[in-house]
């Protein structure tokens, strides 16, 4: 069984690039895969390997300045859900745009997974899904609005439309591990919002903590990995990925006419020329042979940055 992790931290690193080649290096030496984003606010990211490795890697991260109490979640995947390692230098660990946004400095308040349900069943709390609409799509909290964003960064726009909407509201967000309601918390504070919440561990420590027949969670979770989705437990999810359009599809979805493996499927197949679907027939081509060698196309999907 492979050991899956997935972590974020907001710390201040002077050269975050000189840290980029141990970490590397280290992943290498013990098999892990994966992606970690480095930017001078931290670190964030998902990776996959033996217990050894990922025990090793954790510690590693944890002796990085102010990485100390840097915190993970953890599940377990049947097999290797990453094809290789990406350590990335990014502006940002998970890409808002907006420079003021500072979650060291100020978040809303933390809600453990026990006590998200009694919150959000409040008649003057609004539920805010923060992440994308994609990843809305195959499952969220009962009566969370979905701001039908396809990235973070469309968060503040839409909040500005919004906010008339939810004055005199308490707002509690969630996400996916938690990383993007520390900057969306830390924004609408900025805005003036005075009680705002979020789920401390995201969906990943809910979905692990509270039992199935208590849950206010319909659907699956949304995971950046190859898994695709988990549910309840942090079982594996029934879900695929369509490697043209990268949105999550149901194996009953490969029998419809519009699914080329590949290439298209029924949410992708009116979206994309003809052309375009021979340049995905080609690369899908030259991915299966690779994998008749055994060896892995620099082609293939791997990891959704978050």
């Amino acid at each position: 069984m492979t050991v899956v992790a997935a972590l974020y931290h907001f710390t201040r690193f002077d050269d975050p690039d000189a840290l980029r080649a141990p970490i590397k290096a280290l992943c290498k030496e013990e098999g892990i895969n994966g992606s970690l984003l480095i930017a001078a606010e931290g670190i964030n990211g998902t990776v996959a390997g033996p217990r050894k490795g990922i025990d090793r890697l954790l510690a590693h991260l944890r002796a990085l300045p102010g990485c100390s109490d840097l915190e993970h979640k953890e599940s377990a995947a049947s097999e290797m859900p990453f094809g290789r390692m990406k350590v990335r230098l990014k502006k940002e660990i998970v890409t808002m745009g907006q420079p003021d946004v500072d979650p060291r400095a100020k978040v809303g308040h933390y809600v453990a997974p026990e006590d998200w349900n009694d919150l959000i069943q409040q008649e003057d709390v609004v539920v805010i899904d923060t992440r994308n609409d994609y990843e809305v799509a195959i499952g969220t909290f009962e009566g969370a609005i979905d701001p039908e964003t396809k990235t973070f960064g469309e968060f503040p726009a839409w909040w500005e439309e919004n906010k008339d909407r939810f004055h005199n509201k308490r707002v509690a967000m969630f996400c996916t591990g938690g990383i993007r309601c520390e900057k969306s918390t830390n924004y609408l504070l900025g805005q003036g919002v005075e009680d705002v919440f979020h789920l401390k561990g995201g969906i990943l420590k809910y979905l692990e903590e509270v039992p199935a027949e208590e849950s206010t969670w319909n659907g699956e979770c949304f995971v950046f990995d190859g898994r695709v989705s988990i549910g309840h437990g942090l079982v594996e999810g029934p879900h695929l990925l369509c490697h043209a359009c990268r949105q999550p599809i149901l194996p009953e979805d490969t029998k419809r006419p519009e699914y080329e493996d590949g290439v298209s499927c029924h949410l992708c197949h009116d979206k994309t020329t003809e052309e375009r679907k021979e340049r995905f027939r080609e690369r899908q081509k030259q991915i299966a042979l690779a994998e008749k060698r055994g060896e892995r196309h620099f082609g293939a999907p791997n990891l959704l940055d978050e």
